[in-house]
Formats: C-alpha cells, sequence, structure tokens
C-alpha cells in the first residue's frame, strides 16, 4: 500500500515537472510609474516654490533616478534566463511619454538591465550604455497618457459620476478638509478632484525634509491622502467603469492584448521579448481599471505592473499578470476576473474585450438620445419664432390694405390690441 502511494506520488510529481517544462516564456510588457520627483506645481501660499528644487517643477530626483536603478536591477535578474545577457536591439522595445521624469526613469531602469560588458563597455570604469527609448509629443500622446481630455462622453460621465451617492457622501463627509484646504492655501477652488494636487505637493515636500505649514497635521495628511486615492477611483471608476476604461485605459489595453495574440503564434522571425513603458501613476491606474484589478490606492513610485506570456508545446497560450508596488517584496500575482491565474490566452482576450473599444471616436460622442432632445427643442423654438414672424408679417399686410375711410375704427383696434398685449 505504501508503495504504490509512493509510486503515485511520484508519478503526479513527473507530470507536474513536464507540464512545467513545456511552459514557456516567449513576451512581457512591463508598464511602470516613473520615480520620485519633486512636485509638479505649488499652491499659491506655499513657503517652497519652483526655485526651492534644484531641477525646478516635476523632475526625477536622485531618489527617484536610484528607485528605477533598482527596478532594472529587479527584471534583469528575474529575466535572466529569457533576455539575453548583453543589450540586443532586436529584443527590447522602450516607450515613454515625453515628460523629463519618465524618459530618465527609463534610461536609469535601463543602466540596471543592461550593465555593458565586453565589447559594449565603450569607455573604462563606466557601468552605463546608451539605449533607445521612443516617444512622441505630449499633444500626440493616445496610448500612455490618461485620461485623456479630447472624449466629449467621457466628460459627462464624469459629471454624472459627480452626482452619484458616493461621490456626495465623501464630499459631504470630507467638507471641512476641502474647506481648510482652501482657505489655507490661497487657492480660489478646491474640490474632491482637485485637492489630490496639494496632498501631492505636501508628501514630495515631507519626502525631501522640507518643513510643512502648523496647519498640516498628520490627520490632515490622512484625511487628504485618502481624498487623493478616492481621486483616482473617481476618473477610472465609481460610475460605469467598463465603459470609462472603454474611453480611456482600454486604448493601452486593446494595444497590449493586441501584441500579446501576435506573440503567441510561433514565428522565427519574431526576436521581440521585452516591451518598456514608462508612464504615470495615471496609466497604471487606468489599466489595472480597465482590467478590473485596480486596488483603489495611487501607484507608489516606480509601481510596475507586468504581464507575461506563455506558450506551451501544443501551442496553446497563456498569460500571468504582476504588480510590483513594494520593493521589499516579491511582486504579488494579479488574477484577472472570471479566470485563473494563468489565464488561457483565448480567454484573457474574451474578458477583455469588454473593455476595449473598437470605434472609440463613435463613442466618445455624447449619446444619440441626448443630441435628438437638443435637436427637437431647436426645432421647436426655430418653429415658434418663424410662426410669430409670419403672423407679424400677416398682421402688416392686412394693415396696409385696409381702406383709408375705416382708419379711424383702425386706430381703436390697434389700441385695443396695444392694451392688450
Amino acid at each position: 500500500m505504501v508503495a504504490a502511494a509512493l509510486l503515485f506520488l511520484l508519478m503526479v510529481c513527473s507530470v507536474c515537472e513536464k507540464a512545467a517544462a513545456e511552459r514557456k516564456l516567449v513576451y512581457v510588457t512591463v508598464l511602470f510609474r516613473h520615480g520620485d520627483r519633486s512636485p509638479v506645481k505649488a499652491y499659491p501660499t506655499d513657503p517652497h516654490q519652483e526655485s526651492a528644487w534644484p531641477q525646478g517643477f516635476g523632475q526625477l530626483s536622485q531618489e527617484g533616478m536610484r528607485q528605477h536603478y533598482e527596478l532594472g536591477h529587479f527584471l534583469r535578474n528575474r529575466y535572466k534566463e529569457f533576455l539575453n545577457e548583453s543589450y540586443d536591439r532586436h529584443e527590447i522595445l522602450v516607450r515613454s511619454t515625453d515628460y523629463d521624469r519618465t524618459l530618465m526613469s527609463a534610461e536609469a531602469n535601463l543602466a540596471g538591465l543592461y550593465p555593458p560588458s565586453g565589447r559594449q563597455v565603450f569607455t573604462p570604469n563606466l557601468q552605463w550604455q546608451p539605449i533607445p527609448v521612443h516617444t512622441v509629443p505630449q499633444n500626440a500622446e493616445r496610448l500612455l497618457s490618461f485620461p485623456l481630455n479630447d472624449c466629449p462622453r467621457f466628460k459627462q460621465l464624469m459629471n454624472e459620476t459627480e452626482h452619484t451617492e458616493e461621490f456626495l457622501n465623501v464630499t459631504t463627509t470630507y467638507q471641512d478638509i476641502i474647506e481648510l484646504v482652501r482657505n489655507r492655501t490661497g487657492l480660489a477652488k478646491t474640490t474632491v478632484e482637485s485637492v489630490w494636487s496639494v496632498y501631492d505637493t505636501l508628501f514630495c515636500e515631507s519626502r525631501h525634509n522640507k518643513s510643512a505649514p502648523d496647519w498640516v497635521t498628520p490627520d490632515v495628511m490622512e484625511k487628504l491622502r485618502v481624498l487623493k486615492d478616492f481621486g483616482f477611483q473617481v476618473i477610472f471608476g465609481v460610475y460605469k467603469q467598463q465603459e470609462k476604461s472603454r474611453l480611456q485605459g482600454g486604448i493601452l489595453l486593446g494595444e497590449i492584448v493586441k501584441n500579446l495574440s501576435k506573440m503567441a503564434v510561433s514565428d522565427p522571425k519574431q526576436r521581440l521579448k521585452l516591451m518598456v513603458l514608462s508612464a504615470h501613476d495615471t496609466t497604471v491606474a487606468a489599466l489595472q481599471a480597465s482590467l478590473n484589478v485596480f486596488n483603489g490606492r495611487q501607484p507608489p513610485y516606480a509601481s510596475c505592473h507586468i504581464c507575461e506570456l506563455y506558450r506551451d508545446d501544443n501551442g496553446s497560450a497563456s498569460v500571468s499578470m504582476f504588480y510590483r508596488n513594494d520593493s521589499t517584496v516579491a511582486p504579488y500575482p494579479l488574477q484577472l476576473p472570471g479566470c485563473s491565474l494563468d489565464c488561457p490566452l483565448e480567454e484573457f482576450v474574451r474578458i477583455t474585450k469588454l473593455s476595449i473599444s473598437e470605434d472609440r471616436d463613435k463613442e466618445c460622442q455624447v449619446p444619440s438620445e441626448g443630441r435628438e432632445k437638443e435637436v427637437i427643442i431647436s426645432l421647436a423654438v426655430s418653429g415658434c419664432l418663424l410662426f410669430l414672424l409670419i403672423a407679424l408679417l400677416l398682421g402688416v399686410i392686412c394693415w396696409q390694405k385696409e381702406p383709408i375711410s375705416n382708419q379711424g375704427y383702425r386706430h381703436v383696434i390697434n389700441q385695443e390690441v396695444g392694451e392688450e398685449s
């Protein structure tokens, strides 16, 4: 009996090992937020204006450089059996938004991912080599910068979100802190959605050991943090999340799914293995919201969303996702709702299709019902004006055709009409 049990156990282990050996990593997409930076802006009464920061507002700090250099090392260790040890331009493609902090984050990351060795060392004692980072102008960015403000329907959804019970409850609950920020910062207008910028400024200043005003207590910072996180939820969720995703993060998700489907087909000529995307907290949140795996909190500096594509010997493919938002622990797996952790590609495509628009320009238009109402109202108003104009013209014509002998009587009628009106 014991021998039979041992034999069965060995058979199970053998099958598991064989299954593991058959599953081969073939392609990876990595999306990360830039590293630590200076504030994007200061509020009017802020004692630390732009001159207080070495490179000005919105710039990557040395701490941010270190964060991405460390993330690059992590990626090197994670994929040391997958990627070539030295840089190979056919294996990796890097794209960044056109901001100094994201471009520099990508470069710092690549320094950790591909330290030069052998023939790639072009200057002794310099553990760095130039690797291309591609970008497009900010006004042309449609893949990595969210939320996009070119969509009337999304603006309508945001307006409707502000009238939801959840939004109104949060506004009421934190009205005191919203008013405090307005009174203390000199800002003309503060809302649930706008106070995040004040928190961001104060957070950046605290990380760089700059003194805070007396009104910024730990309790105030905690309340502002809650509002900041809620601001992310408002943009990408709270109300009609899937439709918002189709108009925002679904754009990036659609591109990732398209690449996964392409890479799942075995092609000896296809040498690309790693797609690196350097962007922002809103980019990571937008993608995760479209996948319905967003945890509702602002992605921290150098946080990293990983999509890994595996192919089996029988030709089937699967997708595994991971999120690294803490450099002290291993990335934790993300499970696409409705699928397993190792999600079959065909299921991944089927489930995510609901968050990807096939015609975003069309979906961005305000729903036809609203336009029809506007047209009906416009036609009704135009019809009334036309009717009054015709009546006025007929009245003038009739007045001109009346006999001169009736002028006195006509004068009395006009007077009565004038009194009635």
